[in-house]
C-alpha cells in the first residue's frame, strides 16, 4: 500500500515575482456520478483565487427542496458522497463557499443523468461517416464552464499515403450537447493526425476563448462564410495538396465566425504552385509528407499574455511561428527558421508533438520542441543534435534537481533511443541505447514519465519498443523488468500516484507484483478510442470537478461523447490543475499530432512539497455583441 501523506493545500506558497499571466474565469465545476455503491460521489474545484480557510457546503434539491447535506463546512477535501434518497425525481446538487463563516452564494446546480452508470453523456450531431476525434475545451461564452471543441474527422490519411479524404470538421458543444457551430475546413485541407492542429484559448484577454487553425481556399466558418475561393480545388492526382494559398484563421469562440484571416507561415515556397523539385529540395521531399507536418500551441512569450505558436516541419527544415491576436487582429510577433544562418544545428529535431514550459525560471514560456528548445524571444536555447522521436514529457520529473526535466524518445538505433535531460539547458543527464529489431527501421514509438512507484522519488520512465526493456528511475537506473501500457496517465484514484490510461482502460499499477489491476474499461459502456493504434482518449486533464482528473471518449455509434470521472474518496485537497499554467497549455496542444498526457509544472507525485501558488490574474469575460 502507498503511503497516506497528509493532505494539503495548493494553494498555500508564494506567489512567483514576475508579472501575473491573464488566465479564464472558472465556476466550481462541479459534477455529480453514481459512485456504484447506492451513493452519488459529488467534487468541485478549489481555486487559486480561494482564501485557504475556505470552506464548502454541499447542496441537494429534489422537486425545488434544497437540502444541505453536511452537518459542518468542509475543510480538508472537495468533494461529498451522498446517499440519496429513494426518489424517482432528479437530483441537483450544488455547493457554496464559507469565507469567514458566510456563504458566498451557490453554484449553478449539476443534475445527474442517471442513478446507473458512472459517466456524463454529451450528444453529437455528425454527419454520417464521420466520427469523433480528437478534443479541447475552452470557455466560449466566458460563464465560466468549459465547452467542448471537437474534431470530427471522416476519411482520412496519413501524409505518407496517397488519396483523397474527406473535409475535415470542427464542432464546438455545450456540455448538455448544444452544437454551437460548424467549420468546414473544406477540400483543401487533407484529413489527419497531421494536418489540422486546432488550438481553444482567450487569445486576446476578453474572457472568450478563440480557436485558431489552419485554413485554404473554400473553408467555411461557423457563419457559413467562405474563406478564399471556393471554387479553386488544389488536391493533385493522388489527393495530396501541394498548392494554392494557405491561411492561419482565427474564430470566434461562441459564433464560429473567421475574425482574423493572415497568410499562414511559412508558406510552402515562394511560388503558388511549387514544382515536386523544389518542395524537395526545401523540405526534403516532394509530395509533402515532410512539408505537411503541422504542430501548434498557446505560450506567454511576455509572462502576461498568451500568444499563438503554429509550426510546419520537424524531419528536416522546421519553421515556428509566434502570433499575438491585438484588437480581433492577427500580429506576427517572431519566426524562426532553421534555413536561416545560425540556426542549422535545430534543424530536424522536432517531434509528433511539443510542449510549453518556463525552463528557465523568468516568468516567459520557452517551447520544447522535440530535442530542441526556443526560448520565449524566438531565439535558439540549445539543440541536443538527438533528433526526432514520437514522445515528449517535460515537468518536474526529478525533485532532486533544481527546475524541470525532460524525457524524450528518438527514432534512432544507437545510444539515444530514449533520454533524460535538463529543460533549461538540454544536459543529457543520461540515455538508453535502442537495438535494432527488424527491417523497418523504426525506434520506439512511445514513452512515459510518470510516478507510479512510491519506492522511487520522482517520476519512473519508460519505453515501448526498440529493444529497450524495463522501467528506470530519475537517474537512468533500472527499477522493473515488466512495465505497464506505454501510452497515457491519468490521475484518477484517492493517492498522488499517477494511473495508466491506455486505450479505453485506467489500471493501477502493482510496483510490488510488476502487473497493473484494472479500475475501468470504458468499453463496457460502448466507448472507443481514438487514433488507431495510438489509441487514445478524445481528451483526458482536470476540466470538471476536484483536481483529479477526467477523460472523454466517443461512443461506437458515434452518437455521445461520455465524460468519466473518479468516484473514489481522497485526502488531499488542490487547487484545480487548470490554474497552473503550464498544464492548461498542455490541454491546449494535448489534440496536435501524436497526443501527449498533460503534465504539471511541478512535480506531481508521491513525498510532493506543496505546489507554488500559481501566478495567474484572472480575467472577467467581456459580454460583446454577438
Amino acid at each position: 500500500m502507498y503511503r497516506i501523506c497528509l493532505f494539503f493545500l495548493l494553494c498555500v506558497a508564494v506567489v512567483p515575482a514576475f508579472s501575473q499571466r491573464l488566465m479564464e474565469s472558472l465556476d466550481r465545476g462541479l459534477v455529480a456520478l453514481p459512485d456504484g455503491n447506492g451513493n452519488v460521489f459529488i467534487s468541485w474545484r478549489l481555486l487559486a483565487t480561494d482564501p485557504d480557510a475556505v470552506a464548502f457546503n454541499v447542496y441537494r434539491t429534489i422537486n425545488g427542496a434544497a437540502e444541505r447535506l453536511n452537518q459542518s463546512p468542509l475543510t480538508k477535501v472537495t468533494w461529498f458522497s451522498d446517499a440519496v434518497k429513494n426518489t424517482s425525481a432528479p437530483a441537483a446538487y450544488s455547493v457554496a463557499a464559507v469565507i469567514n463563516g458566510k456563504e458566498t452564494g451557490r453554484s449553478q446546480p449539476f443534475t445527474i443523468q442517471s442513478k446507473d452508470h458512472p459517466y456524463w453523456s454529451v450528444p453529437l450531431q455528425l454527419p454520417e461517416g464521420y466520427a469523433a476525434n480528437d478534443g479541447s475545451v475552452g470557455d466560449l461564452d466566458g460563464d465560466g464552464t468549459y465547452e467542448i471543441i471537437l474534431h470530427v474527422a471522416g476519411k482520412g490519411h496519413d501524409n505518407s499515403h496517397a488519396g483523397f479524404t474527406d473535409p475535415p470538421l470542427i464542432q464546438a458543444y455545450k456540455l448538455d450537447g448544444t452544437l454551437l457551430w460548424t467549420i468546414n475546413l473544406g477540400k483543401n485541407i487533407r484529413e489527419g493526425a497531421h494536418y489540422t492542429q486546432f488550438m481553444v484559448y482567450d487569445l486576446d484577454g476578453d474572457g472568450n476563448a478563440e480557436v485558431a487553425m489552419k485554413t485554404a481556399d473554400g473553408s467555411i466558418d461557423g457563419k457559413g462564410n467562405v474563406i478564399g475561393d471556393s471554387t479553386k480545388d488544389w488536391r493533385n492526382d493522388k489527393g495530396y495538396i501541394l498548392a494554392g494559398p494557405e491561411y492561419l484563421t482565427v474564430f470566434d469562440g461562441a459564433t464560429g465566425a473567421a475574425i482574423s484571416i493572415t497568410d499562414f507561415i511559412p508558406p510552402r515556397a515562394l511560388s503558388l504552385m511549387p514544382s515536386s523539385e523544389e518542395l524537395k529540395k526545401i523540405w526534403g521531399d516532394g509530395y509533402g509528407n515532410r512539408m505537411d507536418r503541422f504542430l501548434a500551441a498557446i505560450a506567454y512569450l511576455d509572462g502576461v499574455h498568451p500568444s499563438l505558436i503554429m509550426t510546419r516541419g520537424y524531419y528536416t527544415r522546421t519553421v515556428i511561428a509566434a502570433w499575438d491576436l491585438h484588437k480581433k487582429q492577427l500580429q506576427k510577433r517572431w519566426v524562426f527558421d532553421t534555413n536561416v544562418r545560425g540556426n542549422e544545428k535545430y534543424a530536424g529535431q522536432g517531434n509528433h508533438n511539443l510542449t510549453i514550459a518556463d525552463v528557465d525560471g523568468d516568468g516567459r514560456d520557452e517551447i520544447i520542441y522535440g530535442a530542441m528548445c526556443l526560448d520565449d524571444n524566438g531565439k535558439g536555447l540549445y539543440s541536443t543534435g538527438l533528433g526526432h522521436g514520437d514522445a515528449l514529457h517535460v515537468s518536474d520529473l526529478d525533485p532532486s534537481i533544481p527546475g524541470l526535466e525532460v524525457f524524450d524518445i528518438q527514432e534512432r538505433f544507437d545510444d539515444a533511443g530514449c533520454s533524460f535531460r535538463s529543460a533549461a539547458t538540454g544536459q543529457v543527464y543520461w540515455k538508453k541505447a535502442s537495438v535494432k529489431a527488424g527491417e523497418d527501421g523504426e525506434g520506439p514509438g512511445r514513452g512515459l514519465a510518470l510516478d507510479v512507484d512510491p519506492r522511487y522519488a520522482g517520476a519512473e520512465c519508460w519505453v515501448a519498443g526498440a529493444g529497450i526493456t524495463g522501467m528506470f528511475d530519475t537517474k537512468g537506473n533500472k527499477i522493473a523488468d515488466k512495465t505497464p501500457a506505454c501510452n497515457m496517465g491519468i490521475l484518477w484514484d484517492g493517492d498522488l500516484l499517477t494511473e495508466i490510461l491506455n486505450s479505453t482502460t485506467i489500471d493501477k499499477w502493482d510496483y510490488l507484483k510488476q502487473g497493473t489491476n484494472r479500475l475501468l474499461n470504458t468499453a463496457n459502456y460502448q466507448c472507443k478510442s481514438n487514433n488507431g493504434t495510438k489509441a487514445t482518449p478524445v481528451l483526458v486533464g482536470d476540466i470538471l470537478g476536484d483536481w483529479r482528473e477526467e477523460v472523454i471518449y466517443s461512443t461506437t455509434d458515434n452518437k455521445e461523447l461520455r465524460i468519466f470521472s473518479t468516484a473514489i474518496p481522497t485526502n488531499y485537497r488542490f487547487c484545480t490543475l487548470m490554474q497552473d499554467p503550464q498544464y492548461r497549455l498542455s490541454i491546449a496542444w494535448q489534440n496536435v499530432a501524436y497526443n501527449q498526457p498533460p503534465h504539471t509544472s511541478f512535480f506531481f507525485g508521491e513525498g510532493m512539497k506543496p505546489p507554488p501558488k500559481p501566478g495567474i490574474k484572472i480575467i472577467k469575460a467581456v459580454k460583446a455583441a454577438r
